[in-house]
C-alpha cells in the first residue's frame, strides 16, 4: 500500500525519540509524563511494541528492530515460583503482578521470530512462557486459564485466546502432541463459555458467581479467529474454518462503524492478524480492506 513504509518509519523514529530511555534501555509509558507515572513503562505497552518490531523485521529482513525491545523485556523477567515469567513492571524497580496475557503476547512475538530465523533462544523463552501460562490452568468452570497469577476470580478471553495461539505455534514448531491437545482444550472451553450470539467474544467469566463480563473487545475476537484458522491448518477440520469465517463476519458487523474500528489501535492490530490469517486461506480481502479504510482515517485526522 503506497505510503505505509514511510508511516512505519516515522512512528518508529518517534517512539525512540520520545519514549526510549537509552541509559536504562527501557521505555517510558507517556510523553509528557503524567503526575503519577512511574519512571518506566509497564509491560503491557511493550507487548504491543515487540509485536510491531517483529512485523518490521518481516518487512526488512536483516534488520534488528526487536533487539532493543527484547533488552527491555528481559528486565521484567522474574524467577519467582511456581514458574519463571514476566512481571507487569521492571523487576529492579519493584516488579509487579504477573498477567498470563502479557506473557503470552511476548511468547507469540518470539515464536514469529523463531519461525523467521530459527533462533533457539526465542523457542526456549516461548516454551518457558507456555509453562508459566499453564500454571494458571484450573478446572473450575470446566477449564480455562485465569487472567492474572494468584487471582482466581476471572477467566478471560484475553488469556485463553493467545494461550491457544501460543500452544499452536509451539505445536507447529515441535510437533509435540501436548501442545495441540492444550490448544483444542482451551479453544473448546473458550468457545463454549464466551462466544456471544453476535459472533464476537465476551471478555470474561467471573468466579465463583460464573457471571459473564459481556464487554466485547476487538483483540478477543481476533485471537479466537486466528486460532480457528490455525486449528483448521493443523487438523484440516472444516468446523474451525467455519468458526473463523463466522467471527470475521460478526466482528466486522459489530466493530466497524462509519469506516472506523474502535479507538484502540493495538487491540485492533490483533484482530487484523486474525483477518490476515484467514485471508491466506480463503482469499477474501473484505476484512483487510476495512483496515486500510480505518488506518487512512487515523492518519488523516489523528496525528498531533
Amino acid at each position: 500500500q503506497p505510503g505505509y513504509e514511510e508511516r512505519i518509519a516515522a512512528i518508529h523514529k518517534n517512539i525512540y525519540q520520545y519514549f526510549y530511555d537509552s541509559s536504562a534501555k527501557l521505555f517510558r509509558e507517556t510523553n509528557p509524563a503524567r503526575p503519577n507515572d512511574r519512571p518506566h513503562s509497564y509491560l503491557w505497552p511493550i507487548c504491543a511494541l515487540i509485536q510491531a518490531a517483529n512485523e518490521m523485521e518481516q518487512l526488512q529482513p536483516g534488520k534488528k528492530y526487536m533487539q532493543p525491545v527484547i533488552q527491555a523485556i528481559d528486565q521484567y523477567r522474574s524467577t519467582k515460583p511456581p514458574r519463571p515469567g514476566y512481571d507487569s513492571y521492571v523487576v529492579s524497580e519493584g516488579g509487579g503482578d504477573r498477567f498470563y496475557d502479557d506473557n503470552q503476547w511476548i511468547g507469540l512475538a518470539y515464536m514469529d521470530a523463531y519461525r523467521r530465523n530459527g533462533d533457539q533462544k526465542m523457542l526456549q523463552l516461548s516454551e518457558e512462557i507456555y509453562r508459566f501460562q499453564m500454571s494458571g490452568f484450573e478446572t473450575v468452570t470446566g477449564g480455562g486459564l485465569y487472567w492474572k497469577e494468584n487471582d482466581p476470580t476471572t477467566k478471560n478471553t484475553c488469556s485463553n485466546g493467545p494461550g491457544i495461539l501460543l500452544a499452536l505455534r509451539l505445536y507447529q514448531a515441535t510437533k509435540k502432541q501436548a501442545y495441540l491437545d492444550t490448544a483444542i482444550l482451551l479453544y473448546d472451553w473458550t468457545k463454549e463459555k464466551l462466544l456471544s450470539p453476535e459472533d464476537v467474544y465476551f471478555d470474561a467469566v467471573k468466579i465463583p458467581e460464573r457471571t459473564l463480563d459481556k464487554r466485547c473487545f476487538t483483540y478477543n475476537t481476533g485471537t479466537m479467529l486466528q486460532s480457528g484458522v490455525l486449528l483448521y491448518a493443523v487438523t484440516k477440520n472444516e468446523k474451525y474454518l467455519k468458526d473463523a469465517q463466522d467471527l470475521a463476519k460478526g466482528s466486522l458487523a459489530y466493530f466497524f462503524k462509519e469506516g472506523r474500528f474502535p479507538r484502540n489501535y493495538w487491540f485492533n492490530a490483533v484482530l487484523l492478524r486474525g483477518y490476515e490469517e484467514l485471508y491466506k486461506v480463503d482469499g477474501n480481502k473484505t476484512y483487510i480492506n476495512a483496515f486500510f479504510t480505518d488506518t487512512d482515517k487515523i492518519f488523516q485526522s489523528e496525528l498531533d
